[in-house]
């Protein structure tokens, strides 16, 4: 048996929309499987992508933001939604960087991708590796709102990030799997995809 993830679709023979706001919908879909009906509610979510970046003293950049649906500081990578139809992943990344770390990058790996909570909502990301790094100028610098105003950055050592990882102290999922995914290239020789790698079964069908 090939361990692969795979496309399986069972197209709803009924969708309901129960809530919707400017980035998700809650909906219920009946479908069949396995010669039953089912039914089964979850969010219908932009998808997003993120950004590990590292610099010449191998060091990454965290983030800390506040999350409010967990009540937490939480350190992250910078990310955002893919909410502009016309923006590829690897733009939206590009403007992302900009945006919360006042960076640009020039060299673009694809890290991981991932499903975040493939039980409960449709919401994909990936995360590039992002090198060769120089700053925004002040003058062009993005104007940070809500709760991105209180963002703060922090370069740390790969290792360390690693090690907080591993106690528990940074829980943030697209923090740990970028940091565990980048010191698994590293210790195991493992090949990185291009910045262009096609997203296999994307839910929404995008492409870099």
């Amino acid at each position: 048996m090939e361990i692969k993830d795979s496309a399986a679709e069972h197209p709803a023979v009924e969708r309901r929309s129960l809530a919707s706001t400017p980035i998700f919908e809650l909906v219920e879909d009946r479908f069949e499987l396995g010669g039953e009906e089912l039914t089964r509610g979850y969010v219908k979510h932009f998808s997003a992508v993120a950004v590990l970046a590292l610099n010449n003293n191998d060091e990454v950049l965290l983030i800390r933001q506040y999350r409010h649906p967990v009540g937490q500081q939480l350190w992250e990578l910078p990310a955002g939604l893919l909410d502009l139809d016309a923006e590829s992943m690897q733009d939206a990344a590009a403007r992302e960087l900009a945006e919360e770390a006042d960076i640009f990058a020039a060299h673009w790996h694809t890290l991981v991708d991932l499903h975040i909570t493939p039980g409960m909502s449709d919401e994909s990301t990936r995360i590039y590796l992002a090198e060769g790094l120089t700053e925004v100028p002040e003058a062009d610098r993005h104007a940070r709102e809500a709760e991105e105003a209180g963002i703060v950055p922090a370069w740390v050592p790969l290792s360390e990030a690693v090690q907080l990882v591993l106690s528990g102290e940074l829980r943030n999922n697209l923090a740990v799997t970028g940091l565990l995914a980048l010191h698994t290239v590293r210790t195991g020789h493992h090949q990185l995809r291009p910045a262009d790698a096609v997203f296999r079964n994307h839910p929404r069908g995008i492409q870099p």
